[in-house]
């Protein structure tokens, strides 16, 4: 188990003092091993800091990519969005289109009905003026015809030899 309190640095493995006992260690080999346990040291704490700034610059990148990922959400959202607006907004004047067409399709409709019954207006008055002069030519033609008929009866008291 490590002890969060107690820090040890390569310093602190350079001075430290072991003391001299009777048949102890080998001072030489002390050094030797404590030499290569602080150069350890120092070694892992640039390994250490090089890593913590390696964690540092690779949250800060997650950080960036969060916040681009957020906003291409957004971007996406807002997108959806204008083309649901658009395509809403296509529809209404689609049917505002259609629906002017619609109501210009009945007036001119109206229009055409009204030409009808004033060409068929006409037509009943030229109907009526055909037999009206048809009616006045029969009558001419059979009072001409009582004439001719009358011109060639022989008119007494006059002979034709």
């Amino acid at each position: 188990m490590i002890d969060e309190a107690f820090h040890l640095t390569p310093l602190d493995v350079r001075r430290f003092d072991f003391g001299h006992a009777f048949r102890g260690y080998d001072p030489a080999r002390v050094d030797q091993f404590r030499d290569q346990v602080a150069d350890e040291l120092e070694r892992l704490g640039r390994i250490n800091q090089d890593l913590d700034q390696k964690a540092r610059s690779f949250h800060e990148q997650l950080r960036a990519f969060r916040e681009r990922d957020r906003a291409l959400n957004d971007a996406l959202i807002s997108a959806q969005q204008l083309r649901q607006e658009t395509k809403e907004q296509a529809e209404r004047e689609a049917m505002l289109i259609v629906r002017e067409a619609q109501g210009e399709g009945e007036r001119l409709l109206e229009e055409v009905r009204g030409e009808v019954r004033r060409v068929q207006t006409e037509l009943d008055a030229l109907e009526r003026a055909r037999r009206s002069y048809l009616s006045q030519m029969r009558t001419l033609i059979t009072r001409h015809l009582s004439e001719i008929d009358a011109s060639d009866r022989p008119v007494p008291g006059v002979s034709v030899e």
